[in-house]
């Protein structure tokens, strides 16, 4: 992959490579497990960030925004081997951890098992490539590894996203490999064993609305260590995220398409939605749906888009009410009646309190419907 090649999004790895050489540079003498790129305390500076003020070291941006002690925590599980399970509503920022972690400890996030419905041990061990296998037989060379052969042969970390997506038998097929770090391949015969290198592991990630779906077994939970990615509670911190992720989205038109003063209506409006009270202490029908702050980047970035192509170049509180609309009625037709009832509750009060923008937002509930 070139450095002038264009993606819609880069791996980690890629995305951060400047970062992650300066890390490995400057790293020292601290003390790393056999086959991590980086030591523990560099990992943690990667994902976390770091400023030096004297100028002696890079700066490395903050790219997890959340429970610092969370982050040390999953660091410390993967160094002593255990598997580690990010579980906690959708749009937690599950999926960014562990693709910063693996980025940092192997070099590479994209080592990836995406679970389904559909997901077969040959998606997460390994197929065959039938033409070789008639033509030479069972043979090294005419299998195809999957994201946990490949984890094993490499000593890298294998992603395992939405593991309660995938029925408990492909669950299972897990515990044998976390537990003797070794996977049979019968069809080899007496060489039909791979024993992992030092550095492999498995990132697991599950979405607590997912529960039930298919349930882990206690085999399989033992295997890891559980860890709940809890949303953002605290606005200011959202309205952040919120700026620098559009930015980075929006690229050369961000500076023209980020308005702090609507970044903070929509935090507001996500915090109070999901928290089901408002700043005031006013209780509010919570929406069944996620008003995760992903979505409220979604709702900014396809708002601004709209400003972008179509509105001149700037945002359009009707076009910011339709495209909340659209995330929190994608799930359940009634939360369009508790979104209604913050409209004309919260939404009202404040306009005639604020006036300005919120009189604005409360005058697009027309589009509520």
């Amino acid at each position: 992959m070139t450095e002038n090649q264009t993606l819609i999004k880069a791996p980690v790895e890629v995305q951060f490579a400047g970062e992650l050489q300066a890390l490995r540079e400057n790293d020292g003498n601290n003390p790393k497990p056999e086959n991590w790129l980086l030591s523990p305390r560099a990992v943690r500076t990667f994902i976390l960030g770091s400023r030096d003020d004297k100028g002696g070291k890079p700066e490395i941006t903050q790219k997890y925004f959340g429970d610092d002690a969370l982050v040390e925590r999953c660091i410390i599980t993967l160094a002593g081997n255990r598997g580690l399970m990010l579980v906690g509503e959708p749009g937690t920022a599950k999926t960014m951890l562990s693709e910063l972690l693996s980025a940092a400890i192997s070099g590479t996030s994209v080592n990836t098992v995406q679970g389904t419905a559909g997901t077969t041990d040959d998606n997460i061990k390994y197929s065959w490539n039938y033409a070789l296998l008639l033509a030479k037989g069972a043979t090294r060379e005419a299998l195809v590894p999957a994201p946990l052969y490949i984890g094993m042969e490499k000593g890298i970390i294998t992603r395992f996203e939405e593991i309660t997506r995938c029925a408990s038998e492909i669950q299972d097929t897990l515990i044998s490999v976390m537990s003797d770090k070794v996977l049979s391949i019968p069809e080899l015969g007496e060489a039909g064993f791979l024993f992992a290198k030092p550095g492999f592991n498995i990132i697991g990630t599950a979405n607590t609305r997912d529960r039930g779906v298919n349930e882990m077994s206690s085999a399989l939970k033992r295997r890891f260590n559980f860890e709940t990615v809890f949303p953002i509670n605290n606005v200011a911190l959202e309205c952040r995220i919120i700026e620098e992720q559009c930015a980075a989205l929006l690229g050369d038109n961000a500076q023209a398409l980020i308005d702090k003063d609507i970044v903070n209506l929509i935090a507001t409006t996500f915090h109070e939605l999901r928290q089901g009270q408002s700043a005031a202490g006013a209780k509010i029908d919570q929406p069944s749906a996620v008003m995760s702050t992903a979505e409220a980047v979604s709702v900014y970035y396809q708002s601004a888009l709209t400003g972008f192509y179509y509105d001149g170049g700037s945002i359009s509180v009707d076009t910011l009410v339709q495209n909340l609309m659209g995330a929190v009625v994608k799930e359940n037709r009634e939360d369009l009646q508790k979104l209604k009832a913050y409209f004309n509750s919260v939404v009202k009060a404040r306009g005639k309190e604020k006036g300005g923008l919120w009189d604005a937002f409360y005058e697009a509930r027309k589009w509520i419907k």
